[in-house]
């Protein structure tokens, strides 16, 4: 049986004060409106007119300040958890892509004795750099899972890798800039179909990661509501 009345009107308002992910906060949403449903229902079979079992069972359940900020604490989880999965498994996936492309190239030794000094140690400096970051996303998924009983603000860790993920796009951006400048003078490699593909994948990741750390400081720019006792 589908609400229309004030259940609806108290799920569209929970709703609207939520912020995050669209797939969690719709599960989080229909859980709230078929909990409402059942006990409106129950109500209905004890003698209650429709209208005043829903109501009821709208008071039964809390107002909105009070149980919007455990709702939105979960999607703050939810968001981080979404971001720490993609760095712990692109973040390394990428740097070992991009090592089993330079040892497949035709190429290979001719180019790199073709390249600036400093480019081999730029490349070693950024396949560690994203190791790091890789790390750092297994460390917030174990603290935002099995962690959060010992976490007593996980919404900082959210906005923690957030702010991460960003701080650490210009340096990415710079390093990965200076292999590409370095790689021009290789024999054939602005020609070779796997480096093209193999940039592009990496260019998504980085939109996907920035996406993802972009919803995690959105999700956490206040502090849930405090609730009322």
């Amino acid at each position: 049986m589908a609400g229309t009345g004030v259940i609806e009107d108290y799920v569209t308002g929970l709703s609207r004060t939520l912020r995050g992910p669209r797939r969690p906060k719709l599960d989080m949403i229909t859980e709230a409106r078929d909990s409402l449903l059942d006990t409106a229902e129950a109500l209905e079979g004890d003698g209650l007119g429709r209208d005043e079992a829903e109501r009821v069972a709208v008071e039964e359940f809390g107002p909105i300040r009070e149980i919007a900020p455990g709702y939105q604490e979960e999607l703050s989880n939810s968001a981080g958890r979404r971001l720490a999965v993609l760095l712990f498994v692109t973040v390394p996936l990428t740097a070992i892509m991009w090592n089993v492309l330079w040892k497949v190239y035709p190429a290979a030794p001719a180019a790199y004795e073709s390249m600036p000094t400093w480019f081999v140690m730029v490349a070693r400096g950024v396949d560690m750099l994203q190791m790091f970051i890789g790390a750092v996303g297994g460390i917030a998924l174990f603290a935002l899972g099995r962690g959060l009983r010992r976490i007593r603000r996980p919404r900082l860790v959210t906005r923690a890798l957030g702010v991460f993920v960003w701080a650490m796009l210009p340096v990415m951006l710079v390093s990965c800039g200076a292999l590409m400048v370095g790689s021009q003078n290789s024999t054939g490699f602005g020609d070779y179909l796997p480096g093209t593909v193999a940039s592009m994948v990496s260019y998504a990741i980085w939109l996907l990661q920035l996406y993802c750390a972009s919803r995690c400081l959105s999700v956490t720019r206040r502090e849930p509501v405090p609730a009322v006792a």
